[in-house]
């Protein structure tokens, strides 16, 4: 079988390349990426070219052998399909269970925390959660906590699974932002878990080295000083509270 090829995106700015992606490492599937650069304005042209053989002109995509397989929740059952399935549940219920993580995720999430973006995860200073991200924060941890108190740990299925990988980018933009974890030890467990492993290291790593893109939608009134002032303490080398 030849090598499939995965059209991927900017580090710091394609979560859902990212997800492809460690699905198609996890599944210790040899690929070929070719990384898009989907900052503006450049992504407009990058992504018409991968229009030109994929139908919805984004990424990630997938090419082996002659299919397109251009989705991120397809390109991670397409890993687990290669690896023997043993990416997801064997049993029926569970298996559900997984898939019902994955659909959320892939369907939005609920739009928590909409305005801390993935691209504000690598931001070198970080603007304080608002009550309500608090609290919608405090609504997936509890899930998260519930699922990894049944499953046992140390993932959300016991082993890791692709419901663990299709969370990876949500949960490290909000744990970067440093929301209360002390009711929550089993998820600060997983968390941990997750950031550890090699293939979210080089992912994470890889992106911490890259230029910050920014967008004026993360602040909110009356935080943006405290940002300025970090700023400015740090290039003094004062410390950052």
């Amino acid at each position: 079988m030849d090598r499939p090829k995965l059209y991927s995106g900017t580090r710091n700015a394609s979560s859902w390349a990212m997800r492809a992606w460690l699905a198609l490492r996890e599944a210790e599937i040899e690929f070929d990426e070719e990384i898009v650069d989907i900052r503006s304005p450049q992504r407009f042209v990058n992504l018409a070219k991968v229009g030109s053989f994929s139908p919805p002109a984004m990424v990630p995509v997938l090419v082996a052998g002659k299919a397109v397989i251009f989705d991120s929740l397809a390109i991670m059952e397409y890993a687990n399909d290669r690896c023997g399935g043993r990416l997801l549940p064997q049993e029926v219920v569970g298996r559900a269970k997984a898939r019902s993580i994955m659909a959320w995720q892939h369907s939005g999430l609920s739009n928590i925390c909409s305005r801390i973006s993935f691209e504000s995860t690598f931001y070198p200073f970080k603007r304080a959660l608002i009550q309500a991200e608090l609290t919608e924060c405090d609504r997936l941890f509890a899930f998260l906590e519930a699922s990894l108190g049944q499953s046992g740990g140390p993932y959300l299925c016991g082993e890791l699974s692709l419901a663990d990988l299709m969370l990876v980018p949500v949960v490290i933009r909000l744990s970067r932002h440093h929301p209360p974890m002390a009711a929550w030890p089993l998820v600060q467990k997983w968390t941990a878990e997750l950031q550890s492993r090699a293939s979210v290291t080089e992912w994470i790593s890889d992106a911490d080295r890259l230029p910050h893109i920014w967008f004026d939608e993360y602040l909110v009134p009356g935080q943006d000083i405290a940002l300025t002032d970090a700023r400015t303490a740090n290039r003094a080398g004062q410390p950052v509270p």
